[in-house]
């Protein structure tokens, strides 16, 4: 009975979800028919008129719109392709549906640094591009249910916090003006601010890893409500980090995005110190104790951060608001990387548990 619930349980975590499937399905469907669209409009008029695109908006990148009119319209049936084999469930269709969804980003990438600008259009056409991505996962990991497969995805939890803190490290240096204590982390990617470009194509990866990663997690609870449940919340969470609405330069006067930006902020935190503490119920001993301790100072740090920031509009004194911030960030940061090490540990032990009990029958 219990080897049959336990191969019951890992059938239900290896099968695509059917709202993830749908959510995939929809965002090939509306990129395919979006690209194909564009593309053909681009190929017949060359110049842009009929999608009001002057084509001196490419910096000299292109003479006109015919050669970037073909690529989208190549991408566009691609994901047409990618569509109907997910659809049809082919053995391949994790494959198309990479190879199509990676396209799109390759496109959003190199389009932002020609345009040398973010537009409204990019978060039409770009976030489900990213939520597609992250649908696209449990697909990949029920036609290669391998320990391979899981241990990469609890992989992605050390990788997503490794590359958030050398993007925090790197797009610093490329503004001589800012300056990583008195500064916020926000401030990279305000309105206006030079790094705003460079800030937004780069930290667009976190999301995808972590978001990864809690497919992961899902994929190892083995049943294990409590951590089935820290899984969909990370999930969420990272779907949640796929847009931030920018705040302002220091200096001017606060708007909607501001306002909407403290929200996030508020939103994210909540997010993270529910699956932390749900993380360490689902763990050992030492490892809640260490959670523990993590949300206590993640909360000092943050409320000495915040302590500072009433004085960011009116270009007021700031200066430690960037170092408490980013100790915040980083208690943060190495609480996932943990978190995934202990769940690779246990993953690794299990594998080795079910391969001793194999041996012994044969």
């Amino acid at each position: 009975m219990a080897i049959h619930h336990q191969i019951k349980s890992q059938a239900t975590a290896t099968t695509h979800p059917g709202w993830s499937r749908i959510i995939l399905l929809s965002v090939l469907g509306y990129e395919a028919a979006g690209a194909v669209l564009g593309g053909v409009l681009l190929i017949v008029a060359p110049d842009g008129r009929l999608m009001d695109m002057p084509t001196d908006i490419m910096h000299g990148f292109f003479s006109d719109f015919r050669i970037p009119g073909m690529i989208l319209l190549g991408l566009g049936i691609l994901n047409a392709f990618a569509f109907f084999s997910v659809l049809q469930k082919t053995p391949h269709d994790w494959i198309m549906a990479g190879l199509a969804l990676g396209g799109f980003i390759i496109w959003f990438v190199v389009e932002i640094i020609i345009l040398q600008e973010l537009h409204w259009l990019h978060l039409m056409w770009g976030l489900p591009v990213m939520l597609g991505s992250i649908a696209a996962i449990p697909l990949m990991v029920r036609r290669n249910n391998t320990a391979t497969v899981h241990k990469g995805l609890l992989f992605c939890g050390i990788l997503s916090s490794v590359w958030y803190i050398a993007i925090n490290v790197y797009v610093p240096m490329q503004d001589e003006a800012y300056s990583a204590a008195s500064f916020t982390v926000s401030e990279l990617s305000a309105i206006g601010a030079p790094t705003r470009i460079l800030w937004v194509l780069l930290v667009l990866a976190y999301p995808l890893l972590f978001g990864a990663f809690g497919w992961g997690v899902l994929q190892v609870a083995a049943g294990k409500r409590t951590l089935r449940t820290v899984g969909w919340l990370i999930l969420a969470y990272s779907v949640f980090n796929l847009f931030w609405p920018p705040m302002h330069m220091r200096g001017n006067e606060p708007g909607l995005t501001d306002t909407l930006h403290i929200i996030w902020a508020i939103i994210t935190n909540i997010f993270m110190w529910l699956f932390m503490v749900l993380g360490a119920i689902a763990s050992g001993k030492r490892f809640r104790v260490y959670t523990i301790i993590s949300i206590f100072l993640h909360i000092v740090f943050g409320s000495l951060t915040f302590s500072e920031a009433p004085n960011i509009p009116t270009n007021g004194p700031t200066p430690m608001i960037g170092i408490w911030e980013r100790i915040n960030i980083l208690i943060f940061m190495l609480w996932a990387i943990v978190f995934a090490v202990e769940l690779l540990k246990r993953n690794t032990g299990i594998n080795a548990e079910k391969m001793n009990a194999q041996t012994a029958k044969r």
